[in-house]
């Protein structure tokens, strides 16, 4: 019985770490961390979700890494203000779990788009960003995911992401300079 008293509830964890509960239980997946269960007097006797004190700790170290993603500055600097011109941009979106998993795109505002991204892929990295101008995005696309497998609209597959970056650099040093 100790070890039950050890156990803390989903809920208990989000407040804790000052995050939403459904953002725990993607954390606690992504982690594979053990999930228990245990019957609430708060709740009536139903049972709630349960992670360790020791998993806990997990938590809270996988949130401060996030975080500390989440402020580092982009790799491409200032971001071209024209919507003509921007940046192509190559994001790698779970590193650690599907290192294969990509996604392409262009974007005058590289920095506000990697925001967006990642919040459903916290861990999205950028690769690499070319100069490129918005027409040229859906021919880039094309030419860089030819031996990929699409898996959405600009979301891909590969077994070689370093393939997808040569094949990128090889379709912008044929473009004209900006």
């Amino acid at each position: 019985m100790p070890e039950q008293a050890q156990l803390i509830t989903f809920k208990e964890v989000a407040t804790r770490c000052g995050i939403a509960k459904s953002t725990v239980f993607k954390i606690v997946e992504r982690l594979g961390i053990q999930r228990r269960k245990r019957k609430s007097s708060e709740r009536h006797g139903q049972q709630e979700v349960c992670i360790s004190e020791k998993d806990l700790e997990r938590v809270r170290s996988e949130i401060s890494e996030v975080r500390a993603i989440r402020k580092s500055p982009s790799q491409d600097g200032p971001s071209p203000t024209s919507p003509e011109s921007g940046v192509f941009y190559l994001i790698q979106l779970e590193p650690r779990l599907e290192p294969g998993r990509f996604k392409v795109g262009f974007s005058s505002n590289m920095d506000q788009r990697l925001r967006e991204h990642r919040c459903i892929a916290p861990y999205a990295k950028v690769l690499k960003t070319w100069p490129c101008k918005s027409r040229w995005e859906k021919t880039a696309i094309d030419s860089m995911t030819r031996a990929c497998k699409q898996l959405h609209t600009e979301v891909f597959s590969t077994g070689s992401i370093d393939s997808v970056i040569e094949a990128g650099d090889q379709f912008f040093d044929r473009m004209p300079p900006l």
